[in-house]
C-alpha cells in the first residue's frame, strides 16, 4: 500500500475487499485505513453499515442519491446505511473510514 500511514497502523491486519485497506476493529464498528490509486473505481454498491469518512491525502468523487459531489482533504462524508453509492479517484487517496454496523 502506498498510504503514508504510522508504523503502528502499517501493523493492523489488511482489509479484503475491493480496495486496500488496514482494518482496526472496534466494537460494533470497523475502522479502515484506505489507500485508492488514481483512476480507482467503485463501481454501485450498497452495504449495511452506516459509514462516515474523511479524507487525508487526495480527493474522493461520490455519487449518491444521484448527486455526485467532490470530497477533499480534511471533508468528511456520511454514506448511510442501505444506500446505493458509488465512488472514483482521479488522484492517489487516503483516508478514514469508520464503518458502524446496525444495532440489532
Amino acid at each position: 500500500m502506498s498510504g503514508k500511514y504510522p508504523e503502528k497502523i502499517k501493523e493492523l491486519p489488511l482489509y479484503d475487499g475491493r480496495f486496500d485497506a488496514y482494518k482496526l476493529e472496534a466494537k460494533d464498528s470497523d475502522v479502515l485505513f484506505a489507500s485508492y490509486p488514481a483512476g480507482t473505481e467503485i463501481p454501485p454498491h450498497d452495504h449495511d453499515t452506516d459509514n462516515h469518512g474523511v479524507i487525508t491525502r487526495g480527493e474522493l468523487i461520490l455519487t449518491m442519491n444521484g448527486t455526485t459531489e467532490r470530497v477533499g482533504v480534511g471533508q468528511w462524508y456520511h454514506v448511510p446505511a442501505n444506500t446505493m453509492h458509488s465512488a472514483s479517484f482521479e488522484v492517489e487517496t487516503d483516508e478514514i473510514e469508520i464503518w458502524f454496523k446496525a444495532k440489532e
